[in-house]
C-alpha cells in the first residue's frame, strides 16, 4: 500500500472522531505534499480569516499614535524617556497638530471620528482626547475595568447602529472590552457556573450547525452539560435547506428545564440570519413560557446582513450580546470583542433569586469588590472573573486596543452612505455567485443570507438533481471525506465538511472571505468535477 493510501486511511480513521479544524489542518498537509508535484496554488477555504482590512480606521490609529507621542514628550522629554500625557489643553494642541501634518494618511478620517465625538456625543474635548491619548500609549491600567468611558459611549452606539441593540426597549446597557468573541465565550461560560446560574450537568440548548466550540465546550469536564439541539431542518419548496428552523424544533426551547440558549447569529457554517418568523416565534416561547431562559448570542457575522437584528433587540431582558470586530474589519489579530447586557436583566434577578446559601458562597467570592457583594451586578462579575476576581484590578482590555476599536466604531458611525458595508458584502456575494455558477447552482436571493460561508449539503444536491437512486448510490459507496480527500490530493483545495459543526453528514462548509473571486470559481469546478465522476460512475453501474 503506497503512503497516499496510508494518509488516506489514517484521514477516514480520525473523520468526524476530531474538530474539523483539526482535520483541516490534516488536508492542508495532504494537500501541500500534492501541491509540491505541481504548479496549483494552495486553496485554504476551510478558515473564515478575511483576506480584506479596513485600511483607512487604520491610517486614523496609527497617526494619532504619533500625536499622542508628541503629548508624552510635551509633558516631559528626556530623550528616550518622555512623560504621560497632560489634559489640559490638549484638544488646541491637537488642532495645531493635524493642521501642520495634513499630509499624514488617515488624517481626515481621524479629524471627523474627534468631531463626530465632540459634537454627536457631546464629549468634552480636552477630556476625550486625554482619554485616547493616555490609552493609545497604554500607560495605564484600564480604568474603569470593564471600559474606558468615552470609548464605551462609542461603541454602545455602533453597537445600537449595527446589531439595532434597542435602549428604548430595553433601557441602557453596559459594554465590557474583551479580547474578541471566543473570549467572550470563556469569561460568560465560567460566569455562568461561578455564580450558580448553570450548574453541572444542567440543561442546555444549542441552535445548530454552529462553530464547533460551542458544541465541544459544554461536553468539557468542568460543565458536562445535557444538551438539546435545535435543528436548522427547514426547507423551501424545491426541498433546498433554508438553514432556519422549523417551529417544531424551537418549540423544544419551552421546556423549563432548558436553563440557557447558545446561538451564532447569523449562524456558522451557513452565515443564515434567524428569519423575522423565527425571531417571533422565540419571542413568544420565552415570554408565555420560558420567561427564565438566558440567552447568550454570538452576532459577529451581523454587518453582513443588510437590516440586521440581534436577538438583543427583541429580548433584551434574557440576552447578553456578544460581537466580534474580527470578520468586519479584517483584524483577527486584534482581538476586538464586546460582551453587553442591558442593566435590566434576567441574569441579575436569577442570582437574587438563588438560595441563601448559595449567595452566601457567591457573596464570598465578590466581597473585596463591594461591601454590598450582592449589589454586584452580573456584567461586573464577568469582569472580575476573567481575572479570577482577586486580580479584579488589573482586568480590561489593553487600552490600544480599546482606541482602535473606537475608531473602527466611528470610521463606521460617520460613514454615512455605508460605502464601507456596501464593500463587504459585494465580496462577499460576488465569490458566492461565482462559486454557484461554476457548480452550475442557481442562487437564490435569501435576505438573510451574510455570505460570508456557504454550506452545501451534497447529498441534496444529488438528489434534487440526480434523483433518490443516485442519493443512495453516493451515501452506499462513499463518504464525506472522500470528497475532501480527493479535493485536497487532486486540487490542493481545503474545505470543512459540515457534519462536524452539527449539520448534515454530507453538507461542506466553504469560507468566502478568505481567498481572492477568482479562487471560488476554481473551487466550484473542481467540486464539480469530482461530483460528476460520481454519476458516472453510478450510471455505469446500472
Amino acid at each position: 500500500m503506497s503512503d497516499m493510501n496510508l494518509n488516506r486511511q489514517e484521514l477516514e480513521n480520525i473523520y468526524g472522531q476530531i474538530s474539523p479544524f483539526e482535520f483541516k489542518n490534516k488536508l492542508i498537509e495532504l494537500a501541500t505534499i500534492s501541491n509540491r508535484k505541481s504548479t496549483r496554488t494552495l486553496l485554504d477555504a476551510g478558515r473564515g480569516n478575511p483576506n480584506w482590512v479596513a485600511a483607512t480606521p487604520r491610517e486614523a490609529f496609527f497617526t494619532f499614535g504619533q500625536f499622542a507621542i508628541t503629548e508624552s514628550r510635551f509633558s516631559w522629554d528626556n530623550g528616550d524617556l518622555t512623560g504621560i500625557p497632560k489634559k489640559t489643553g490638549v484638544y488646541d494642541r491637537f488642532c495645531k497638530y493635524v493642521e501642520e501634518n495634513s499630509f499624514m494618511p488617515g488624517i481626515e478620517t481621524l479629524i471627523e471620528i474627534i468631531e463626530y465625538g465632540i459634537n454627536e456625543l457631546n464629549f468634552n474635548a480636552d477630556d476625550f482626547l486625554h482619554e485616547l491619548c493616555d490609552a493609545i500609549i497604554g500607560d495605564n491600567y484600564p480604568f474603569p475595568d470593564r471600559m474606558l468611558v468615552h470609548i464605551e459611549k462609542i461603541v454602545k452606539e455602533y453597537l445600537k447602529a449595527e446589531m439595532k441593540y434597542d435602549t428604548e426597549r430595553g433601557g441602557d446597557f453596559n459594554v465590557f472590552a474583551v479580547e474578541g468573541a471566543t473570549a467572550a465565550m470563556c469569561y460568560i461560560f465560567d460566569s455562568l457556573i461561578a455564580n450558580n446560574l448553570l450548574l453541572k450537568g444542567d440543561k442546555i440548548a444549542i441552535m445548530t450547525p454552529v462553530f464547533t466550540p460551542y458544541l465541544e465546550i459544554p461536553h468539557l469536564p468542568r460543565y458536562e452539560f445535557e444538551v438539546v439541539y435545535i435543528n436548522s431542518d427547514e426547507v423551501n419548496e424545491n426541498g433546498e435547506r433554508t438553514w432556519q428552523c422549523s417551529d417544531k424544533e424551537l418549540e423544544k426551547l419551552a421546556d423549563k428545564d432548558i436553563k440557557a440558549l447558545f446561538v451564532v447569529n447569523p449562524s456558522n457554517p451557513p452565515s443564515v440570519a434567524i428569519s423575522s418568523n423565527s425571531i417571533s416565534k422565540i419571542v413568544d416561547i420565552v415570554n408565555n413560557y420560558n420567561q427564565d431562559l438566558m440567552i447568550i448570542s454570538d452576532d459577529v457575522y451581523g454587518t453582513f446582513v443588510p437590516g440586521f437584528k440581534s436577538l438583543m433587540a427583541d429580548l433584551p431582558y434574557n440576552t447578553i450580546g456578544t460581537y466580534s470586530y474580527s470578520k468586519y474589519f479584517g483584524v483577527t489579530g486584534w482581538r476586538l470583542g464586546t460582551i453587553a447586557l442591558h442593566k435590566n436583566n434576567v441574569f441579575d434577578k436569577l442570582i437574587k433569586e438563588l438560595p441563601y446559601s448559595i449567595r452566601k458562597r457567591t457573596n464570598r467570592r465578590y466581597a473585596d469588590m463591594n461591601p454590598i457583594p450582592e449589589n454586584v451586578p452580573f456584567i461586573d462579575r464577568i469582569v472580575a472573573d476573567s481575572r479570577q476576581v482577586a486580580l479584579n484590578h488589573t482586568a480590561g482590555l489593553s487600552t490600544p486596543q480599546q482606541v482602535q476599536m473606537a475608531f473602527f466604531s466611528a470610521f463606521t458611525l460617520i460613514d454615512k452612505q455605508n460605502e464601507y458595508k456596501h464593500k463587504t458584502m459585494e465580496i462577499c456575494q460576488t465569490r458566492k455567485k461565482l462559486l454557484f455558477n461554476s457548480l452550475g447552482l442557481e442562487m437564490v436571493n435569501d435576505p438573510n443570507d451574510a455570505c460570508y460561508y456557504t454550506q452545501l449539503d451534497l447529498l441534496q444536491w444529488a438528489e434534487k438533481n440526480h434523483g433518490k437512486e443516485f442519493a443512495n448510490y453516493l451515501k452506499e459507496n462513499y463518504k464525506p471525506v472522500d470528497i475532501l480527500y480527493n479535493l485536497a490530493q487532486d486540487s490542493s483545495i481545503v474545505l470543512l465538511g459540515g457534519g462536524g459543526f452539527a449539520g448534515p453528514e454530507w453538507s461542506i462548509r466553504i469560507s468566502l472571505a478568505n481567498l481572492y473571486d477568482e479562487a471560488y470559481a476554481t473551487i466550484g469546478i473542481a467540486l464539480k468535477r469530482i461530483l460528476d465522476d460520481y454519476v458516472t460512475r453510478w450510471k455505469k453501474s446500472l
